[in-house]
């Protein structure tokens, strides 16, 4: 049943875009096809699946369109997102992160990763704005095409006679009641689950050690806006059913996804206020994140590592962060050891990497490894191992450091 339910959800998302046309555009002429409530609805779905891969992108995109596409004299009426004071100075900004990406590609990762957390950090504030102000105003503008795009009789049924059900005209029966509840809704539902699949990818970036690698990653995400646009440009309905795939595998993906972006948040949140200067080690529970090496839970999920009165450990989570409790074994310390890098440190077993830890671990990996039982105790890795095995390689380090590195 686990498995079938992204299915289940694509379905009701196919069906929540299917109905309000099935109903809207049963009395639209076939020559006013492109201004249909039809062609409204794929368009505003295109949009909003656009606004949700890059959202400041798509925001300044979306208000200078609206800039340049409404008379001079009523542009003042313009929502704020469409006038000149945003959407110049946003686009501007997405040429700066475009540029940081190009040019970080040939940078040490030292000198890129702050850069990366900024850009990250964008993201998570544009995406906030565009949920909470561009969505459902381009849905609400939406549900008022639909409901004016018929014949009018939707709004204003006229009755001949009072007294007789009969001669209500068949147009009273519509369907604004359907899109007042979900129009809204709905498009924010859209643009979260794709929102939170593009976010992942800065997730990525922050975990990659290589410029080379963040910039195809961006570039890759910068097309598929490109694609979507230009298609829904071309014809929306190539735009909407490019739009439908990309929701349909953002709901495939929307677990890895959300521990992904959680890993983003909390990174920011520790890089930021350089939490690693007033944190230490808990007595009896740390909020850490699984790695690859813990088996029975997905990689990257969220949970507290627990040192039991016995002296064994164990690694517990919530699923989505609100369902019921689960507790996974956690491996033996004798062969793991605490990770020190640049940025984050780790928990590893040798060969996997057992635990990624939160920038607030800092310089306290020592401490991490004495409280619960790591044997091997501390090792650089990343960019600490590679100084570490440079200091020694031009001996400047001791030997017991270049056996380490």
């Amino acid at each position: 049943m686990k498995r079938l339910s992204p299915i289940f959800a694509f379905a009701f998302v196919l069906s929540v875009v299917t109905l309000p046309l099935w109903g809207a555009d049963g009395s639209t002429s076939s020559s006013s096809r492109d201004r249909s409530p039809a062609g409204s609805v794929v368009s505003a779905v295109a949009g909003v699946t656009g606004i949700a891969i890059s959202p400041l992108l798509g925001t300044g995109a979306y208000g200078a369109y609206q800039y340049f596409s409404t008379p001079t004299e009523e542009r003042a009426n313009l929502p704020w997102f469409a006038q000149m004071s945003f959407w110049l100075p946003a686009l501007g900004l997405v040429g700066a992160v475009a540029a940081k990406d190009v040019a970080g590609a040939a940078l040490p990762p030292g000198w890129k990763k702050p850069l990366d957390v900024l850009d990250t950090l964008e993201n998570k504030v544009t995406g906030l704005v565009a949920a909470g102000a561009v969505v459902p105003f381009s849905m609400s503008v939406l549900s008022k095409v639909i409901l004016d795009g018929g014949d009018g009789m939707a709004l204003n049924p006229e009755v001949i006679s009072t007294g007789s059900l009969a001669t209500i005209h068949l147009a009273a029966i519509d369907w604004s009641w359907l899109l007042n509840i979900l129009t809204v809704p709905f498009g924010v539902a859209i643009y979260a689950v794709v929102w939170m699949a593009s976010h992942a990818i800065n997730g990525l970036i922050l975990l990659s050690p290589w410029g080379a690698i963040d910039a195809s990653l961006k570039a890759a995400k910068t097309a598929l806006f490109g694609l979507v646009t230009l298609s829904a440009t071309i014809d929306p309905w190539i735009g909407a059913i490019l739009s439908l795939v990309v929701i349909l595998i953002s709901i495939l993906i929307a677990g890895w996804s959300f521990r992904l972006t959680i890993f983003s948040w909390i990174f920011c949140w520790d890089f930021f206020t350089r939490r690693s200067r007033r944190f230490s080690v808990g007595m009896h529970r740390t909020s850490v994140f699984a790695g690859v090496g813990l088996k029975g839970v997905p990689q990257r999920t969220y949970g507290k590592l627990v040192h039991g009165d016995a002296g064994n450990n164990t690694f517990v989570y919530k699923p989505w962060m609100v369902m019921a409790e689960k507790t996974v074994p956690f491996p033996d310390g004798d062969n793991l050891a605490a990770g020190r890098g640049a940025f984050f440190s780790n928990v590893t077993d040798g060969d996997n990497e057992v635990l990624v830890l939160p920038p607030r671990y800092r310089s306290h990996e020592a401490e991490m490894a004495s409280m619960y039982g790591f044997k091997q105790g501390v090792e650089p890795i990343g960019l600490n191992k590679a100084w570490s095995w440079l200091r020694s390689a031009m001996g400047f380090g001791s030997k017991t450091a270049a056996a380490a590195a």
